[in-house]
C-alpha cells in the first residue's frame, strides 16, 4: 500500500472483478487482459517507486475501437480507468487503482505518417520521444522535447504531463510542439483536436488535454510538429565557484536577450556523480557547472559565444571550455542526461523532484535548498533547467532506514512550498500526481481548485479516469453545480431561469 492516501477501494467493483476481466476480454482477445497478480507486478508503480499499489486489473488494447469499447463498459459499469504510457512518470501520475483497471497503451507504437512538407509527423501514443526523431533524422529533422528519459518515455506520456527537456528554453514544451491528437472520452466515443494545420478554431481543447495527467480522456494518436536540425551547435562548460554565482550568470545570459538551445546547471554532488559515471571530462573543483548550447547559423552561434563567455566572466567563472567538434558537444550532453541513473548509484534511493521559479530567484533558492538539506539530515543533488527555472532536486535517502522516507518527503514538499513562496509553481514538467496533489492548496485557492474541477466534471462527469490524482479533494459534479442561495436570495435575479 502507499503512504499517500488514495480513494478507498469500491469492495462492489472489487467483487465484481470476475465478471469485468470477462467483459473485457471479450473486447481484447488473446493476451490482452492480464489479471494474474505475478503478471500484473510490473504495473503496480511507475517511476515514482516510492509508492505501489496493484491494479484490479490491466488491459492492453491495440486499436481505438478496443479504448473506445472498454471505456464505454467502465462508464456504464462504473470502473474507474487508469491510463498508462511507458510507466516512466516521477509523479505517481500511472500508480494503479486496487479497484481500477489499468489502460496500458503501449501496443499503440507506429509511426503512421511523416510529411515533410509540412514538418509533421503522426504517431500512436506509444512510440518513444525519441523514436520520433529516429523516424526523421536521416532527413535532417528532429522532435525538439527531448526529456531525459526520451529513450523509453512514450510520447503518449509526455502529452498527459507536458514535459520538457534541455531544448525546451528555446523550442517549447509539449504543448508547443504538438499540433493535434485524436482522444477517447470516458463515453467511448471518439474525437479529434487540431491537426497539421497552425492553428485551430474555438476553443483551446488541445492546450486543455496537454498536462491533464490522464483525467480528461486517452490520447490514441498523436500529430508532431518536427524541425530542421541547426546548421551549427556548439556548447559551452562553465565551472563555478558557487551554485549562486551560476545562477546569476544564467540571469544575466537570458537578460542579455540571448536564448540558449539549452541551459542546463548542475551542483557538486550531481557534478560528481555524472563524471564518475560517464567520463564526460567534467571539472570536479567546482560548485556547480553550466552547460550552454547556442545553435543557428554558423556566423550567429561564433557571436553569442564570445558574448556568453564574457557574461560567465563577469559571474567569477573559474573554468570554461568550447565545444570544437559534435562529438564534444555529445559528450557535454552525455554527463547531463545520465545525471539521474548517476546519482542512484551514490544513493540506495532518492526523490527526483520537479518545481519551477523565476529565474532570478536561483542563487535565493539555491541557498535555501542547502539550509533545507541541513534541517531534514538529508543531502540533495541539484540538475535543472536552469534557462526556464525549472528545478530537479534529487532528494538522497534510504528506504531501508526508518523515517527516512518521512522525511524525504516532508524535505521535497518544503523544496516545493519555496518555488511557490517565490513566485513559482509546483511543478515544470512531471506533473502533479499523487506526490504533488495535496500541495495544490498551497497555490490554489479552493475556488480556483473547484473551478478546475468543473473542467474535469464537463469530460469526465463520473470521476472515473484517473481518480485520486492532482486534486487533494475531488468534489463530486453535483456540488460543483450548486447554486448559491444567500439570505433566500438567487445571485441576480433578474436573470430568467428554466
Amino acid at each position: 500500500m502507499t503512504a499517500i492516501s488514495m480513494p478507498a477501494p469500491d469492495g462492489a467493483v472489487i467483487a465484481r472483478r470476475a465478471e469485468i476481466v470477462t467483459a473485457l476480454q471479450a473486447i481484447v482477445p488473446g493476451e490482452g487482459v492480464i489479471h494474474d497478480d505475478t503478471e500484473m507486478r510490473p504495473y503496480e508503480t511507475d517511476g515514482l517507486t516510492a509508492y505501489r499499489q496493484m491494479p484490479l486489473i490491466v488491459v492492453l488494447p491495440e486499436t481505438v475501437e478496443q479504448v473506445s469499447r472498454i471505456l464505454r463498459y467502465c462508464y456504464e459499469n462504473n470502473v474507474k480507468v487508469v491510463p498508462r504510457g511507458a510507466g516512466t512518470s516521477l509523479s505517481g501520475g500511472a500508480l494503479p487503482l486496487a479497484d481500477g483497471v489499468l489502460m496500458s497503451m503501449m501496443k499503440f507504437n507506429q509511426v503512421l505518417d511523416i510529411d515533410f512538407t509540412n514538418r509533421a509527423v503522426v504517431v500512436q501514443p506509444g512510440v518513444t520521444n525519441l523514436g520520433i526523431t529516429r523516424a526523421v533524422e536521416h532527413e535532417g529533422f528532429y522532435y525538439a522535447p527531448d526529456p531525459s528519459s526520451q529513450i523509453a518515455c512514450s510520447i503518449g506520456g509526455n502529452i498527459a504531463e507536458n514535459s520538457g527537456g534541455v531544448h525546451c528554453l528555446k523550442y517549447g514544451l509539449t504543448t508547443n510542439n504538438v499540433l493535434g491528437i485524436q482522444m477517447v472520452l470516458i463515453t467511448g466515443e471518439v474525437i479529434r483536436l487540431g491537426g497539421k494545420h497552425l492553428d485551430s478554431e474555438g476553443y483551446d481543447l488541445l492546450g486543455l488535454m496537454t498536462g491533464s495527467e490522464g483525467l480528461l480522456g486517452v490520447v490514441t494518436e498523436v500529430t508532431v510538429r518536427i524541425l530542421q536540425k541547426p546548421e551549427t551547435a556548439r556548447a559551452l562548460l562553465i565551472g563555478f565557484p558557487s551554485s549562486e554565482d551560476g545562477g546569476r550568470c544564467v540571469a544575466d545570459i537570458i537578460a542579455a536577450g540571448i536564448i540558449p538551445g539549452g541551459m542546463e546547471m548542475m551542483d557538486k554532488p550531481a557534478i560528481h556523480a555524472a563524471e564518475a559515471f560517464v567520463n564526460a571530462g567534467y571539472p570536479l573543483d567546482v560548485e556547480a557547472l553550466l552547460i550552454v548550447e547556442l545553435d543557428g547559423p554558423e556566423a550567429e552561434v561564433d557571436y553569442l559565444l564570445d558574448r556568453v563567455e564574457k557574461i560567465a566572466q563577469s559571474n567569477k567563472a573559474s573554468h570554461l571550455r568550447i565545444s570544437t567538434s559534435e562529438e564534444e558537444r555529445m559528450t557535454f550532453w552525455a554527463g547531463r542526461k545520465a545525471a539521474f541513473p548517476a546519482v542512484g548509484r551514490i544513493s540506495p534511493d532518492y526523490l527526483c523532484m520537479d518545481g519551477t521559479i523565476p529565474r532570478k530567484e536561483l542563487p535565493k533558492v539555491l541557498a535555501r535548498m542547502r539550509e533545507l538539506s541541513e534541517n531534514h539530515g538529508l543531502g540533495v543533488a541539484n540538475v535543472f533547467h536552469a534557462g526556464d527555472g525549472n528545478l530537479h532536486p534529487l532528494i538522497l535517502y534510504d528506504a531501508n532506514k526508518p523515517g527516512e522516507l518521512d522525511a524525504a518527503e516532508a524535505f521535497g514538499a518544503d523544496i516545493l512550498r519555496l518555488c511557490v513562496e517565490v513566485g513559482g509553481v509546483l511543478t515544470g514538467e512531471h506533473g502533479v500526481g499523487i506526490e504533488k496533489r495535496d500541495l495544490m492548496p498551497d497555490m490554489f485557492s479552493e475556488e480556483d481548485l473547484k473551478q478546475q474541477q468543473r473542467v474535469k466534471c464537463a469530460f469526465d462527469d463520473k470521476h472515473l479516469l484517473n481518480p485520486g490524482k492532482v486534486f487533494p479533494v475531488l468534489h463530486r459534479c453535483a456540488e460543483l453545480g450548486k447554486m448559491h442561495v444567500h439570505k433566500g436570495k438567487l445571485p441576480f435575479p433578474d436573470i430568467p431561469r428554466f
